[in-house]
């Protein structure tokens, strides 16, 4: 039987197409990159890893860093709420001199004792999306932008509440970080975005160096399933070697490409376990597809009906929400944190292509967009299983969680990945709560643990805040989430 690649005969019934508008979200980029599969590599073996390390070790470019983080703090957001009782810094950090290549972040401080709090990086997927888009204004962090896109207003479910909270722009291309080497776009990949995210790293805590003694937890969504376990194995690496390390704790990835094959799996069995896909066209895809990389016509034509036809015009990030009908921005009243607006992109756009803000957050003028149009990413992993194992072995905590509405990488998903890495389980499935009410549900593993949030999609803490906030301060604290209604940590 003839074989050809999934991205052919899916992309036969245009995927664009089907979109709600022309720019993609992360959860369509992430589509776009697993259908594509032209960018495949198998994981690096632990020895070229090795020697990837001691060379970004010799390599890393460290500036002196004394003064710039004062100018980096944000005197104040165009239309933020009054009573503002933490401090926010911005602005980018060179990560190559010669190319040109600077990282843009943006930093929040908790308000209560952040001399006493962790830091917490965030790091949106895509490949090529915005942590400050999607992470700092429209999930978890201290704002959020209300549908006139002129004005904020406060999230009281923000991760800052429970930590110091660094979102990062990456890799270049994205959002506000940028290079002045135009190949640096072309050229993007895995590896590339781990060195650059380490290097700026290193040299934001040089800016911030009293921050240089603080538990460092790194999180992160969708396609930083790939990111974030990587930066943390550079980490690591580069520990041994660097005169300063990074104290590096522990890992959380939500909704996250992890491997391949069990991931492709777990979205058609997911389809169909939610009435998203007919018994006829699941059967297809249970007896002709291996999800190798190559597939049969049949696997091919199947899959695509399930993808598309079958599932219909609805928002692949969550299965049950609204699609946004209405782009236009809006002269309303505050909006809801408890009520996620499904045009956020739109006011969020609107918002950060403002001259005035991006004077307030030191960012070159630019044309922001969510996700990157400019972005080649050519370099990724058919898996991070090998990474993550390497993490766990090296007794770094690791949470995987998983929002229970979202189609594109649903809990199915995450639950084939990890059981690949056959884990005994220490903790077995149990109910947790957020408040009085079921948040979701968890198992813990030797070295991993999986937690399910219910009623979330792609974007798991714009969806339940409240759920995502007792969550990251389990993490946090390192306990299981509570097994009780209203349970203090």
């Amino acid at each position: 039987m003839k074989k050809l690649s999934l991205y052919t005969c899916l992309l036969s019934l245009s995927l664009l197409a089907l979109l709600p508008c022309s720019k993609a979200s992360q959860a369509e980029k992430l589509l776009e990159l697993i259908l594509s599969r032209t960018s495949q590599k198998p994981p690096v073996t632990l020895s070229e890893a090795e020697e990837d390390a001691l060379e970004t070790h010799s390599s890393a470019y460290v500036a002196p860093q004394e003064g710039l983080s004062q100018a980096d703090k944000i005197l104040q957001l165009p239309g933020q709420p009054y009573g503002v009782n933490f401090d926010q810094y911005s602005g980018y950090v060179t990560v190559d001199p010669v190319a040109g290549r600077a990282l843009f972040y943006y930093f929040v401080e908790s308000p209560y004792n952040p001399s006493t709090k962790p830091l917490v990086l965030w790091l949106n997927g895509g490949p090529g999306c915005s942590s400050l888009g999607y992470g700092a204004f429209e999930e978890l962090g201290p704002f959020r932008i209300n549908s006139d896109g002129k004005t904020l207003y406060r999230n009281k479910y923000a991760w800052n509440e429970v930590a110091n909270v660094l979102f990062l722009e990456s890799p270049a291309g994205v959002g506000f970080s940028y290079s002045n080497t135009t190949s640096d776009y072309d050229d993007a990949g895995d590896k590339s975005t781990a060195k650059d995210a380490y290097v700026f790293l290193i040299n934001w805590l040089e800016r911030f160096p009293q921050y240089k003694t603080h538990d460092l937890y790194i999180t992160g969504e969708s396609y930083a399933g790939h990111y974030v376990p990587q930066l943390a194995y550079t980490i690591l690496l580069n520990n041994k070697y660097a005169p300063q390390t990074i104290n590096l704790k522990a890992i959380a990835i939500g909704n996250a490409w992890i491997d391949d094959v069990t991931s492709l799996k777990g979205i058609f069995d997911y389809l169909w376990a939610h009435a998203l896909s007919s018994d006829q066209t699941h059967e297809l895809i249970e007896k002709y597809c291996d999800f190798s990389e190559k597939v049969s016509r049949i696997c091919a034509n199947a899959s695509r009906t399930a993808f598309f036809d079958e599932r219909g015009k609805i928002d692949f990030s969550n299965i049950y929400a609204p699609r946004c009908h209405d782009s236009s921005l809006k002269n309303a009243s505050t909006g809801f944190v408890t009520d996620f607006d499904p045009c956020s992109d739109n006011y969020g756009e609107a918002y950060l292509n403002r001259p005035e803000v991006q004077l307030a957050l030191h960012a070159k003028p630019t044309n922001w967009t969510h996700c990157s149009e400019v972005l080649n990413y050519k370099d990724r992993s058919t898996t991070i299983l090998p990474v993550i194992r390497y993490l766990i072995d090296s007794d770094i905590g690791l949470w995987v969680y998983s929002g229970d509405i979202d189609s594109v990488v649903p809990v199915t998903s995450s639950r084939y990945s990890i059981n690949t890495l056959k884990l005994p389980i220490q903790v077995p499935w149990y109910p947790w709560y957020s408040g009085n009410e079921v948040g979701g549900y968890v198992v813990q593993y030797k070295g991993a643990t999986f937690v399910t949030v219910r009623g979330a999609g792609h974007l798991v803490p714009s969806w339940q805040p409240a759920r995502a906030l007792t969550l990251i301060s389990s993490f946090l604290s390192g306990i299981l989430p509570p097994t009780s209604p209203w349970q203090p940590f």
